[in-house]
C-alpha cells in the first residue's frame, strides 16, 4: 500500500509517498508564494496552488517509482476563493487565511459573536472562512461558488464537490453540535444562497484521479494542522502539539466531545474518522516562519538557516511581539501590530533576532497557558524545530519538556494515515500512526521564577500594542 499525500501549506507544496508501514520513500517539496498586500491582504494565485500540486506529486511518485494505492490531501483550512464549477476556473485570487480586509464584516456582525461561538466553537474573526468569502462576494465577484481551496483543488484532482468535516469547523458556517452546515451562520454572513460542498470524513473515498499516473482514489482530505496532530499521535484527551510554520500552531486533544474554551481558544473538529468524530482546542501565532521571513527581508540574516548562528545567548533585555499580521488567540486583536521594545545602543542583530524566537516562544506560551488543563510536555514539529534556541526558549518558557517529531512531514503523514485507514477498514486508528520517539528532547533549564519575570514583561509589551492601549 502506498500513498501519495500532498500537503497544500501557505508557503509550499509537499508532496510525501509513503509504504504500508508509513515509511518515507519519496519527498518533493515547491514553494508557493503568496501576496502581501497593502491594508492587510494576502493573496495568491489558484493555478499556481494546483500546478504545485501536480508537479510535486508527479515528481514523487516518479520517484517512489511505486505503484500508488491511493492520494491524500491536507489544506491551508482557511484560505479561499471563487471559481466557476462548469469550467473549474478560478474567477480570482485565493484569498490565504492570514488576510485581514474582512475585518470591517466581521465588526458589523459583533453583536452576534456570543451566538457565533456558541454554534461554532470559533471566534467571529477574519482569521476564519465565512469573513472572507462574504469579502470575495463584495469586493470580487457574485458569479460561481466561493469555497476553501481543498474543493478546488479536489474538483480539479477528480471532479467531486466536498470538504472535510475538519476543514469545514474552520469556516464559521458549521454547526460544530450537529457538524453539519448551518443555515442561521449562512444568512448572518449573507451565504444562505450558496452552493455549499458535501461534508465528507477523512477516511471517505471521493473519487479517483489519474492526474499522478494510474487511476487511484481520492481520500484522506483533512486541515494540514489536524493532519499533525493525527501524526504525532495526540489521540488521547490532554495531548497536545504545536507546528511551527508560516505560522505556528497549537492543537490540543478534547476526544469525542467539543468543550468550549474559556479563554479565548478555537474548538474545532480534529478528524471524523471510522465514523466517529473527535474534537480538538486551538491558538494561533499568526507569524512564525512568516517574522522569521521579514528578518531574512531586513538583511538581519540571510536564512533560517543562520537563526542559531546569528542570535545571542540572551536577548539582551530587548521584547518583541512579532504581531506582524496582528493577534490571534487569546487576544484576537487584529489591529495590534508588532514591538521592539528594550533597545539600547549596545543593542545588536543577534540580540534582535534572538528577541524574535523568544517572542514566538512566548506567544506559544500564552496559547497553552489558556488550555486551562496543564500540559506534561509538548511535542512539536514544523521547519522552525530545527532551531534549537527557538525550542530551549519553547521549553524554558512554558517549563515543559520539548519532543520534536522525528520526521519533517507531519501533516503529510497525517493525511497519509487517513488514506490508510480508508484503503484498510479493519485496521485501527492507533495503528497508522503508532509509537515514535522524539529526535531531540528540550528539558527547561530556566527556572520557573526566570520564566515568570520574563512572561511578565512580555505580557506587558504585549498590553501596549492591543488597541484597547490606545
Amino acid at each position: 500500500m502506498h500513498i501519495l499525500a500532498i500537503d497544500q501549506g501557505t508557503s509550499g507544496t509537499k508532496a510525501v509517498v509513503t509504504d504500508e508501514a508509513g515509511r518515507v520513500l519519496a519527498t518533493v517539496e515547491e514553494p508557493v508564494h503568496p501576496v502581501y498586500l497593502e491594508g492587510g491582504g494576502v493573496e495568491v494565485d489558484p493555478r499556481a496552488l494546483l500546478e504545485s500540486v501536480l508537479s510535486t506529486g508527479r515528481r514523487a511518485a516518479a520517484e517512489a517509482g511505486v505503484p500508488l494505492s491511493a492520494v491524500a490531501l491536507a489544506n491551508q483550512g482557511e484560505t479561499v476563493l471563487a471559481w466557476n464549477r462548469r469550467t473549474g476556473e478560478p474567477l480570482g485570487p485565493a484569498i490565504v487565511w492570514q488576510d485581514r480586509r474582512a475585518e470591517a464584516i466581521c465588526a458589523a456582525r459583533s453583536a452576534s459573536s456570543g451566538r457565533v461561538t456558541e454554534l461554532t466553537g470559533l471566534i467571529l474573526d477574519p482569521y476564519f472562512s465565512a469573513p472572507k468569502m462574504r469579502w470575495l462576494r463584495d469586493h470580487r465577484t457574485g458569479e460561481g461558488v466561493v469555497t476553501t481551496t481543498d474543493t478546488w483543488l479536489v474538483h480539479q484532482l477528480c471532479g467531486a464537490f466536498v470538504t472535510d468535516v475538519s476543514t469545514a469547523s474552520r469556516s464559521l458556517l458549521l454547526d460544530l453540535g450537529t457538524v453539519t452546515w448551518n443555515g442561521e451562520l449562512l444568512d448572518l454572513f449573507g451565504l444562505g444562497g450558496e452552493e455549499l460542498p458535501a461534508l465528507v470524513a477523512s477516511d471517505d473515498i471521493v473519487g479517483t484521479t489519474s492526474a499522478f499516473g494510474g487511476e487511484v482514489p481520492v481520500t484522506g482530505l483533512i486541515v494540514d494542522q489536524q493532519a499533525a496532530l493525527l501524526a504525532e499521535n495526540c489521540l488521547d484527551a490532554g495531548t497536545a502539539k504545536c507546528t511551527y510554520g508560516t505560522g505556528a500552531f497549537l492543537l490540543a486533544q478534547l476526544g469525542a466531545t467539543a468543550a468550549r474554551s474559556d479563554n479565548g481558544l478555537a474548538t474545532s473538529v480534529a478528524w471524523r474518522l471510522r465514523g466517529s468524530t473527535r474534537y480538538c482546542v486551538d491558538g494561533q501565532v499568526y507569524t512564525a516562519a512568516s517574522a522569521v521571513r521579514w528578518l531574512v527581508d531586513l538583511g538581519l540574516i540571510e536564512s533560517a538557516a543562520e537563526l542559531d548562528s546569528v542570535s545571542s545567548a540572551d536577548a539582551g533585555g530587548v521584547l518583541c511581539v512579532p504581531a506582524l499580521a496582528g493577534l490571534a488567540a487569546p487576544w484576537w486583536d487584529s489591529s495590534a501590530t508588532a514591538s521592539l521594545s528594550g533597545m539600547t545602543l549596545s543593542t545588536g542583530r543577534g540580540h534582535l533576532v534572538r528577541s524574535v524566537l523568544d517572542g514566538i516562544a512566548a506567544q506559544v506560551t500564552a496559547l497553552i497557558a489558556a488550555l486551562g488543563t496543564p500540559l506534561t510536555r509538548l511535542r512539536v514539529d514544523g521547519g522552525l524545530t530545527r532551531s534549537r534556541v527557538l525550542m530551549q526558549a519553547q521549553a524554558d518558557l512554558a517549563q515543559l519538556p520539548v519532543d520534536v517529531y522525528p520526521s519533517p512531514h507531519a501533516t503529510a503523514l497525517g493525511a497519509a494515515a487517513c488514506a490508510r485507514l480508508a484503503l484498510d477498514p479493519t485496521v485501527p486508528i492507533a495503528d497508522v500512526v503508532g509509537g515514535w520517539s522524539p529526535a531531540a528532547t528540550y528539558e527547561p533549564v530556566w527556572s520557573t521564577d526566570q520564566a515568570a519575570h520574563h512572561l511578565e514583561r512580555w505580557h506587558t509589551a504585549v498590553r501596549a500594542t492591543l488597541k484597547e492601549s490606545v
